[in-house]
């Protein structure tokens, strides 16, 4: 995405183009990863010295708030981000934190009656387990080649899944 496509990006979504905020977006755009508050705020301000760790943080809020970013939030780490692209699911690593893109299928929605007066926003698929990286590593550590067993919890989350 070129420079004038992520202000009229920003300008769309009701967002001054600054460039402390553009440096944000550009660095999302321009990442494939899923990179912490703190990689991002390194980052921009290699690039911008002016650019503060509070403005780099607001801006990550407004641009979630404004639909441009998503937050992937892992339990017991930092936050993640990445700019919105197409959709996708994601699975999240319980030993090393990675986090990786799945392909995107449909969920169902909840039941309207089970919602109460909520109103649902968008459904989304976090797959939480060992990455091919620290599977092996675990089965290594229990003196046996075969892959890691799922959790109990993860386990459960298939039969639901499945109901």
């Amino acid at each position: 995405m070129d420079a004038e496509a992520i202000t009229r990006c920003l300008e769309g979504s009701g967002l001054r183009c600054t460039p402390q905020r553009y440096g944000v977006m550009a660095f999302l755009m321009a990442h494939t990863g899923h990179p912490t508050a703190a990689e991002i705020f390194a980052a921009v301000n290699r690039l911008d010295p002016r650019s503060s760790r509070a403005t780099t943080y607001n801006n990550l809020r407004d641009l979630v708030q404004a639909g441009l970013v998503r937050e992937v939030a892992v339990e017991g780490r930092a936050a993640r981000f990445e700019a919105k692209r197409l959709r996708h699911h994601h699975f999240i690593c319980d030993r090393c934190g990675n986090v990786e893109d799945m392909k995107w299928y449909d969920l169902p929605r909840p039941a309207a009656g089970s919602l109460g007066k909520r109103i649902v926003r968008e459904c989304e698929l976090i797959v939480r387990g060992l990455c091919a990286k620290c599977a092996p590593r675990r089965a290594s550590q229990n003196g046996t080649l075969r892959q890691a067993r799922p959790s109990a919890a993860a386990h459960m989350g298939k039969n639901r899944m499945a109901s």
